[in-house]
């Protein structure tokens, strides 16, 4: 993971370059993934994995309940559901796009999620994680 820290009274994972990693949910409640691109031209493809290779990757058609938002000023606001893509179009006004994909939405069997942007920046915040460290206990990437 790239960066680790406290959100909203939790610790969570935070990944920047999340687009075609696989983030296994076998330790974490739910993964949410923020896509970025100027005139909002990002389609993402949502697809569940399983880590024992025994069943193929699969789309994921769930509500992923998808929301857009400007990149300045605005609000976000609720997209219409696209089975396993979220697709933003070629949107001049809103140029980001959330989705949440809880461990309960995969299908028995499997335990990861990939997403793959086709434009853009996408970024992943894993929370609710089982095993949770206090700041003290995590390495310090900074040297004072």
């Amino acid at each position: 993971m790239s960066a680790s820290g406290m959100g909203l009274g939790r610790l969570f994972n935070v990944l920047t370059a999340a687009s075609g990693i696989t983030i296994p949910l076998t330790r974490a409640s739910a993964v949410s993934f923020f896509s970025f691109e100027a005139a909002g031209a990002v389609i993402m493809t949502v697809t569940e994995v399983d880590s024992t290779a025994v069943n193929s990757e699969q789309a994921l058609d769930v509500d992923f309940e998808p929301h857009k938002c400007p990149a300045v000023g605005g609000t976000w606001t609720a997209m219409t559901e696209q089975d396993s893509t979220v697709d933003l179009g070629d949107d001049a006004t809103n140029d980001m796009m959330h989705i949440t994909v809880h461990a309960s939405q995969l299908s028995d069997g499997y335990d990861g999620v990939q997403v793959t942007a086709d434009v853009g920046i996408l970024t992943a915040i894993i929370h609710d994680l089982t095993v949770q460290r206090t700041p003290a206990n995590l390495k310090s990437s900074i040297v004072a």
